[in-house]
């Protein structure tokens, strides 16, 4: 599938401001995918840029800048074509749940908050379904998650805790992915957490956002996608921008400022187009 995505990003603020160094991560994972054209376009321009790795993998620009402005704006276009990835459906792998990875580098994709007892045992449930095979039971649990939850559109604040969700049953595409995050580290599975684009709108008005889902790693397979907020498996309809072991290292921008003063106020504006074509 190909891909045009413009992402702009548009900060004002009521007193001139000094820009403090920015991290950008609205560039696309190479995944799964092939490259045709990408830009990052900075306003006001920054006196450095750097584009980089970080250490997850992940394509981000540092910028710093010099002087006083009283805006901010990052617009990212890129195309790109997606592949449909290898499906893990057939692999054989050893019963769940797993123990601790001899790779040292995934024991990040391991860890995290303590997952509580009801999430331990809603995962425990789901295994023990499917006689504690890992594949069936991720599938299970993806499926489960779509089926039981009513989803919503948050666009502000982190993920909320998994426990929450799991009881409520109620939750946006970063919360099931936390959720899904849980379940999948109690059985011994590495996960991370991906933000990205996906190809089909959400909002009733049409408008685009950028979504989450979780990606597992597979013994002798590598990583493979579910999206819980479908109950569907990641395809060639997902452009992956970043992957890390939580929400708070996929942050699209980060950065802050100065200003001379007591009180500031500011406002983001910002908007997502994404056309695609098979």
């Amino acid at each position: 599938m190909r891909f045009s995505v413009c992402h702009q990003s548009l900060y004002r603020y009521s007193l001139p401001i000094r820009l403090g160094t920015h991290v950008v991560r609205l560039s696309p994972r190479l995944d799964n995918a092939a490259a045709i054209q990408r830009s990052l376009i900075v306003d006001p321009p920054p006196s450095f840029r750097d584009d980089s790795l970080d250490r997850f993998g992940n394509p981000v620009t540092t910028l710093d800048f010099s002087g006083y402005t009283s805006h901010l704006r990052i617009e990212s276009r890129f195309e790109i074509e997606t592949f449909v990835p290898v499906s893990p459906a057939g692999f054989a792998f050893p019963p769940l749940p797993w123990p601790a990875p001899a790779e040292p580098w995934l024991t990040d994709y391991l860890a995290g908050d303590p997952v509580a007892p009801s999430v331990q045992d809603f995962a425990a449930g789901l295994a023990q379904d499917v006689g504690w095979a890992a594949v069936p039971f991720l599938e299970h649990l993806n499926r489960t998650l779509f089926t039981r939850t009513d989803r919503h559109i948050r666009v502000d604040g982190a993920a909320q805790d998994p426990a929450h969700t799991l009881a409520s049953a109620r939750g946006a595409c970063r919360d099931l992915t936390v959720l899904f995050m849980a379940a999948c580290r109690w059985m011994g599975i590495p996960a991370r957490f991906v933000s990205g684009y996906q190809a089909q709108a959400e909002s009733v008005d049409g408008r685009r956002h950028l979504h989450a889902w979780p990606d597992v790693f597979l013994p002798g397979f590598g990583w493979t996608g579910f999206d819980p907020t479908h109950g569907l498996p990641v395809t060639d309809g997902h452009v992956p921008l970043c992957a890390a072991p939580g929400q708070a290292e996929t942050m699209p921008i980060e950065g802050g400022f100065w200003f001379d003063g007591t009180e500031i106020t500011s406002t983001l504006d910002y908007t997502v187009e994404i056309d695609t074509r098979t």
